[in-house]
């Protein structure tokens, strides 16, 4: 491939004009009213197909549903909801309602979802029933929480809950098709996302209105070039600020259909769906990617219409990405997006992809490299990756400190610690602090050491990354076992599940080592980086 230099990176980012007034649920849904496409499938979810028209129907019943039960404009309902048609209407429902959906990952504890309800004051849940019963011990903790929504539940009492829950289909079935928009402006809050609460609890973080539609004009119409044409299907879900772009923005900003899962991305599953529904575009993590090439039931590529595939969440390693194009003949678009950003501005590009490297600079951002001073970098030298760009939330909830923090004036700090080469690619170096991340999602070392030695057999714990043998990091613990305890393969299995007891399951050990005592500093300092000497 000719080699580029820094210069042929420099694309002037597509202009785009958003109004004063602007409701995003609004714009998402009519563009593809106004352009005709009322009778095109704009969702596939395990249940069957729905057209733009029957979504825009959806969403204005959500709307009307959410408004009738009292809900007011800039109120909060915590949205936990699996990737089904229920996810886009509730979603932009509120949206369009001017009430803010605050969308909750669906694999976390009742602890987390204890401490969302109390920290953002949401007013309403609106929950999968297989989920419900995580949430049910809650209700009585907070007396602002007024109305629980459950779907997939029937019209009858939804058992487990209190007085206060109906059933979603219930309430749509009752509401109008009819919804006129809230009089929301492009900079009004629009909804939120948690962080994975691997630093301290989860941080809230809000995003405006203009943020969803400007992700799809700077990174999935120029960048992955997302046509009316496509079949998107994301293997990230949609409570993730990545899946929210590849499965609902981007498709409907363009009229394509989006493909939905309800159920574990697991390699079955999605072959499943690349096989019968014969998507496009398909996103992953290279996780993912890594367990599809090792699965016995890898399609080939004359079975499936993909074209282009993306990933994000983390470090695409190049053994990988390579694999993938070999088998497939494709090229994997790695990029890098963060929460705070609410998508990609990062990537790799077609036809320009550089394994081992997350690509170059997304028209519409402007990134910068600087070290511990706060000053740029030179060329070649490792610093922290900082973002300015239209997408970057307002701040965290209620998180002053946090917030200033992150959000330096128009930069965003990402805590990655990049360095640029020769030909202005950008080469991943690893975390600002212990930070890892799994699958995708940031894990926090601390977190999980706290629930190992919540164990009565553990004294003290470790924990680092470590890469596995496909080059992907997984948490590795360092356990010092009390007096009386015998290091043993089936401790060892104890302890895992003692972790996914007590924490989301992926964030439990993959490997852990018994020793006699960790290293530490002069002053009781774990010192994880001798630890990480020995992985190496």
């Amino acid at each position: 491939m000719p080699s580029l230099s820094t210069a042929d990176h420099r694309v002037s980012p597509p202009r785009v004009d958003i109004p004063r007034d602007y409701n995003a649920a609004y714009d998402l849904v009519e563009r593809n009213l106004v352009a005709g496409r009322s009778a095109k499938v704009a969702f596939i979810d395990d249940a069957g197909a729905y057209t733009y028209g029957e979504l825009a129907e959806r969403v204005n019943r959500c709307a009307d549903a959410l408004t009738s039960l009292g809900l007011r404009a800039e109120e909060r309902i915590l949205v936990c909801l699996h990737d089904t048609i229920d996810f886009p209407a509730v979603f932009l429902g509120a949206i369009k309602a001017g009430i803010v959906p605050i969308a909750a990952n669906t694999l976390l504890t009742a602890h987390d979802y204890d401490y969302m309800l109390a920290d953002s004051r949401a007013r309403a849940l609106v929950v999968s029933a297989p989920l419900l019963p995580t949430f049910a011990p809650l209700f009585g903790n907070h007396p602002q929480l007024r109305h629980v929504i459950v779907s997939g539940a029937s019209n009858a009492p939804v058992a487990g809950a209190s007085d206060a829950t109906r059933s979603l289909a219930a309430l749509t079935a009752a509401a109008s098709v009819t919804f006129a928009p809230a009089e929301t402006t492009c900079d009004d809050a629009c909804f939120w996302l948690y962080s994975s609460g691997s630093t301290g609890p989860p941080k809230g973080i809000v995003h405006v209105h203009s943020s969803l539609i400007l992700t799809a004009e700077l990174y999935a119409k120029p960048v992955l070039g997302l046509r009316e044409d496509d079949v998107a299907f994301s293997g990230a879900k949609l409570f993730f600020a990545y899946g929210l772009g590849n499965a609902l923005t981007f498709p409907m900003a363009v009229g394509a259909t989006a493909v939905l899962m309800a159920e574990r991305s697991t390699p079955a599953a999605i072959i499943a769906r690349l096989i019968r529904l014969q998507p496009t575009i398909f996103y992953g993590v290279p996780t993912m990617i890594s367990a599809l090439l090792a699965s016995p039931g890898l399609p080939r590529r004359e079975e499936l219409r993909l074209r282009v595939c993306a990933s994000a969440g983390e470090a695409l390693p190049s053994d990988i990405g390579r694999r993938w194009t070999e088998w497939f003949g494709i090229e994997v678009l790695d990029g890098l997006g963060s929460t705070e950003m609410l998508h990609i501005f990062l990537s790799n590009r077609p036809g320009q992809v550089r394994y081992g490297t997350t690509g170059v600079p997304v028209p519409g951002y402007e990134l910068r490299i600087v070290g511990d001073d706060g000053e740029p970098v030179a060329r070649g030298q490792v610093g922290e990756l900082q973002i300015n760009g239209p997408t970057a939330a307002t701040g965290y909830w209620n998180n002053r400190e946090k917030t200033r923090s992150t959000f330096n004036g128009p930069w965003t700090r990402s805590g990655d610690k990049y360095s640029i080469d020769a030909d202005g690619y950008y080469l991943y170096a690893g975390r600002s602090d212990d930070m890892l991340k799994v699958g995708g999602i940031y894990v926090s070392p601390i977190e999980v050491e706290s629930a190992l030695v919540s164990h009565p057999a553990v004294l003290e714990a470790a924990v680092i990354g470590r890469m596995d043998h496909e080059q992907l990091v997984k948490p590795q613990a360092y356990v010092v076992l009390k007096g009386g305890q015998v290091p043993s393969e089936a401790l060892a299995e104890a302890l895992r599940q003692h972790v996914k007891a007590h924490l989301a399951p992926y964030k439990y050990p993959r490997w852990i080592e018994f020793i006699d005592e960790l290293p530490k500093t002069a002053t009781g300092k774990i010192q994880r980086f001798k630890l990480r000497a020995r992985t190496t």
